[in-house]
């Protein structure tokens, strides 16, 4: 993944995959201070990724100045993030393009469970 840097943050396009639908994120924030990974319900409902409500639960996402915006937390399999199988994967689905200006955001635990390494000299993610 190439990282833009914009108004200071680091952003990335994600291939995402899910039930046999691939799609493009683009303006996908790179947080290593957010512990789970969010993506906005309006932009991958079109891969069939939607809320679970029967296996989920409903969760407060904290932003910057301590502001929360609701959303779902569900466990997801067979999910692929940029080649990467995630066979039971905990994330989040909510409303960030709004309320953040990104379309996700990919966090630590997306970064550890990948293995992905930030070179910020060359502004990639292997």
């Amino acid at each position: 993944m190439k990282i833009e840097m914009r108004e200071g943050l680091p952003l990335v396009p994600v291939l995402l995959s899910y039930n046999g639908k691939t799609m493009q994120l683009n303006d996908v924030l790179l947080d290593t201070g957010c512990s789970t990974t969010i993506f906005a319900t309006d932009e991958v409902e079109a891969i069939d990724l939607i809320i679970d409500r029967a296996n989920g639960r409903p969760r407060r996402m904290y932003g910057v100045g301590g502001e929360s915006e609701l959303c779902y937390e569900q466990i997801v399999s067979d999910l692929i993030i940029n080649h990467h199988l995630f066979d039971a994967f905990q994330l989040q689905l909510g409303i960030t393009k709004e309320t953040y200006g990104f379309n996700s955001i990919l966090g630590i635990d997306f970064m550890i469970e990948s293995g992905a390494i930030i070179d910020l000299k060359e502004m990639i993610v292997k």
